[in-house]
């Protein structure tokens, strides 16, 4: 399967740091439950570890979750604590 990235959905980011060896369901249940949004939508939600050198997107296809991990070799993500930090 390949997914088109102009047939994503919003991309939300989950702002601060988030344990990465979370699994799906745990990154799933924390969608729903802390944010209130449906894990099962078709948007992705970006995760980012303590260190910001490391990254999962959380995405539903309509028959299963996706779960892309990234991990840069040099350098870090600039990535917010808060929602005010967020920007377009």
């Amino acid at each position: 399967m390949i997914i088109k990235l102009n047939d994503l959905g919003q991309v939300y980011l989950v702002c601060g740091k988030t344990d990465m060896r979370r699994p799906i369901d745990s990154l799933a249940y924390l969608v729903k439950s802390q944010f209130n949004l449906d894990p099962f939508s078709e948007q992705v939600f970006l995760f980012c570890g303590g260190r910001k050198d490391l990254f999962k997107a959380l995405y539903w296809d309509g028959q299963g979750f996706w779960l892309l991990y990234k991990r840069f070799e040099n350098g870090k993500l600039t990535w917010p604590n808060t929602e005010n930090e967020v920007k377009a």
